[in-house]
């Protein structure tokens, strides 16, 4: 059967999928209620576009959209907001009666309360089953603990990166891409730590964005310290821009002269 359907966002740190949208009419950015696995949830559309899918060619069958959230809905996602840093307060003192080596980064309601999905970081995997009857009790909710890495704390938490701009990943990336040390060689960037890493202290996301461009630009290009010849005699390479196609030979008796690719 062929359905309308949209990606939506589930809460503010679920996953994004496609539901079946129905008759209704949506645009980028608004609010939805959703199925959930039991219950409601709420979330919102990314993306305006409309896409005919087969439900019988998909693994899973889609889950509806219920309605696009009218304002008692938003005012109760807000109410949920508020209400969750009291939650996080008292999870976090059951994590210190329990002695728990793991740090709780953030929490959220599904849209009816009928669970709470607490966040977490941890440098071993833990035993919090006796946590989560604890806080079940407390809560009369079903409680889910997700352990997440320190590029999804970063996601979570937001913040800003060295070039000014809100992070990335809080921003628009939906997952991780493979960041590799040979990505900042290519691109001739300090190897520096502290210059090629983002808030998170992993290698910064953007690295992988011109890779491929400079990857293109270098053809043809000497190594930074390899010997070349030059009109104005032999030397070694100290410096080389991509961008230009243009290198920094060191001459034999020190002087520096530029060379051009380009041509």
């Amino acid at each position: 059967m062929i359905r309308r359907a949209v990606q939506v966002k589930q809460r503010e740190f679920g996953k994004i999928a496609f539901y079946d949208l129905g008759d209704l009419s949506t645009h980028t950015g608004a609010y939805v209620i959703v199925e959930a696995d039991r219950g409601l949830d709420f979330g919102r559309v990314l993306s305006e576009e409309k896409l005919l899918l087969d439900e019988k060619k998909l693994k899973n069958p889609l889950r509806k959209i219920i309605r696009v959230a009218d304002k008692v809905d938003i005012e109760k996602i807000k109410q949920n907001t508020a209400k969750i840093k009291e939650v996080m307060k008292t999870c976090n003192n059951k994590i210190e009666q329990h002695r728990l080596s793991m740090k709780l980064v953030k929490g959220e309601f599904s849209f009816d309360r009928s669970k709470i999905i607490f966040y977490f970081t941890a440098e071993e995997r833990i035993d919090f089953r006796e946590l989560v009857k604890g806080l079940a009790k407390i809560f009369k909710a079903r409680i889910e603990l997700k352990q997440v890495g320190v590029r999804d704390e970063a996601k979570i938490l937001g913040g800003f990166g060295p070039c000014g701009r809100e992070l990335c990943c809080r921003r628009f990336l939906t997952d991780f891409e493979p960041v590799s040390i040979k990505q900042a060689k290519d691109q001739n960037l300090p190897l520096n730590p502290a210059k090629i890493s983002g808030l998170c202290g992993r290698l910064m996301c953007c690295l992988s964005y011109e890779h491929t461009h400079y990857k293109k630009l270098s053809k043809g290009l000497p190594h930074t310290g390899q010997k070349v010849k030059t009109p104005a005699g032999p030397g070694k390479v100290i410096d080389i821009n991509f961008l230009k196609r243009v290198a920094t030979v060191e001459l034999e008796g020190g002087r520096q002269v530029k060379v051009d690719y380009n041509k």
